[in-house]
């Protein structure tokens, strides 16, 4: 089952993670669950701690995120006109300790930040393959959002 957070048709899903002596088994997906919207293609993103990664809003894709390693704030920013959420943000930590499934829909503003120690690493499920001509970008200050204050 997922979880409604504080932007309309974000969701967050909470994962198992089975503890098997040769090393753990980290869930992800399946495709009988909410936030499955169809396989586009599935890749890894890396990011050192304290920086930051944004905004991107992708017009058709929806993103499945998961951080198997490290830690990792995700920051939505809501400015679609018609939302019931519009001009709202959320935020949301994933890690190994919060291990959970972030799925975002298309037309949201996402930023996100390393701030595990060293390295951490996120998994985009992707609902379609990467195409650079849906996707929309905008520097880290043309959205305000306190990324200091957030920690």
């Amino acid at each position: 089952m997922g979880e409604v957070v504080e932007i309309d048709g974000v969701l967050l899903t909470p994962l198992r993670i089975i503890s098997v002596r040769d090393g753990d088994v980290l869930h992800g997906m399946k495709r009988n669950e909410l936030g499955y919207c169809g396989f586009g293609e599935a890749y890894f993103s890396k990011i050192q701690s304290g920086l930051i990664k944004g905004w991107k809003r992708h017009r058709e894709m929806t993103l499945n995120l998961i951080v198997p390693s490290g830690a990792i704030r995700f920051v939505i920013y809501d400015d679609r006109p018609d939302s019931s959420t519009n001009g709202g943000y959320c935020s949301v930590i994933l890690s190994n300790g919060n291990y959970q499934r972030l799925t975002v829909p298309p037309l949201v503003w996402l930023g996100f930040q390393g701030i595990h120690g060293g390295e951490s690493m996120l998994l985009n499920i992707a609902s379609i393959p990467h195409d650079p001509g849906e996707v929309e970008k905008r520097e880290i200050h043309e959205i305000k959002f306190n990324w200091e204050s957030s920690k």
